[in-house]
């Protein structure tokens, strides 16, 4: 269970409560607690004043997206089901109209968390939806209703965000604090040595797996899972933050399938997969080449391997 990182839903919230209100746009890399935070804000504010959508998971057609929002609406909503067939762009203006014209059953502004709110760029490829990107942002920013967006992609996020309205508040996800490890972490396990002091302990072990984790919320959880089953198991090594890396990161270990996924998900959202795999082996072995540098490594003029590295650029792979 993760903190609930009090100092940072005070801010979404506050920017939610302005007058007018503005829409906090959270980024950051896989893991960093952005699902997390909205989850915990909608069970804060009730199931029945907001409405959680997971973009990634529900953006296949833009037929099926408008069912998939209003199957599950909080919100009062007319009923679609035996509407004539709309087409693309219409399903799409359809889910727009809903989520920036909603009300709650008391009359009052909506409040929706689109959680990889750049998964809309999924409905490019059907007709009339060329700037879908750019019309979904100017329909949030022109509605009176309430917003909270996500994604992990922080470079196109900021991009798409440039010169739009001063609705948008981008937030960078801070990492977690050593008193937010300590939290998630739990009590010290007893120690066999009655001179040794557990809060000690304890602070010594939440600092040690918020250097391992760098504070990124999913590793953090990841390590004090682990050092919960050890604990469990009886091992020798319960405390031993190192040597539950050393597990996660084996072979098949948790923290090297959900890293491999980021990193596969990433480049599948980029051009020129097997390319882009070749310089990124490139810079493993070696960072801080020059574009010559790494164009000649890789076989490829200067001219392309710039538009590689800004492909990379645009999926955070490399900065």
């Amino acid at each position: 269970m993760l903190t609930p990182r009090t100092t940072l839903a005070r801010r979404v919230t506050a920017a939610l409560d302005a007058s007018p209100s503005r829409i906090p746009v959270l980024v950051g890399g896989c893991g960093s607690g952005r699902t997390t935070l909205l989850r915990q804000m909608r069970e804060r504010v009730g199931r029945q004043a907001v409405q959680y959508v997971d973009v990634e998971r529900t953006a296949t057609t833009p037929e099926r997206f408008l069912r998939a929002v209003t199957s599950v609406s909080p919100f009062p909503v007319a009923d679609t089901s035996a509407a004539e067939p709309m087409g693309a762009r219409g399903a799409f203006d359809a889910t727009l109209a809903l989520v920036t014209n909603a009300r709650t059953a008391a009359g009052e502004p909506a409040t929706y968390f689109l959680d990889e709110f750049l998964e809309l760029r999924t409905f490019e490829s059907f007709p009339g939806l060329r700037r879908v990107l750019h019309d979904a942002i100017d329909g949030l920013a022109a509605s009176g209703n309430r917003f909270v967006l996500t994604s992990r992609y922080v470079a196109r996020a900021l991009r798409l965000l440039r010169d739009r309205s001063a609705r948008f508040e981008v937030i960078h996800m801070p990492p977690l604090s050593v008193e937010d490890t300590l939290d998630i972490l739990g009590p010290a396990p007893a120690s066999n040595d009655a001179g040794r002091d557990a809060a000690h302990d304890a602070d010594y072990l939440a600092r040690t797996v918020h250097a391992l984790a760098d504070g990124r919320s999913a590793y953090v959880g990841a390590l004090a899972g682990e050092l919960t089953l050890m604990r469990e198991h009886g091992g020798p090594g319960s405390a031993d933050a190192i040597s539950a890396l050393a597990a996660l990161l084996a072979v098949d270990g948790n923290l090297t399938r959900q890293v491999g996924y980021c990193y596969e998900l990433r480049l599948h959202r980029a051009r020129g997969y097997g390319a882009l795999k070749a310089i990124l082996e490139i810079l493993g072995e070696e960072e801080g080449l020059t574009l010559t540098e790494i164009s000649h490594r890789l076989q490829r003029t200067p001219g392309s391997t710039k538009d590689y590295l800004s492909w990379l650029e645009d999926v955070d792979l490399i900065t």
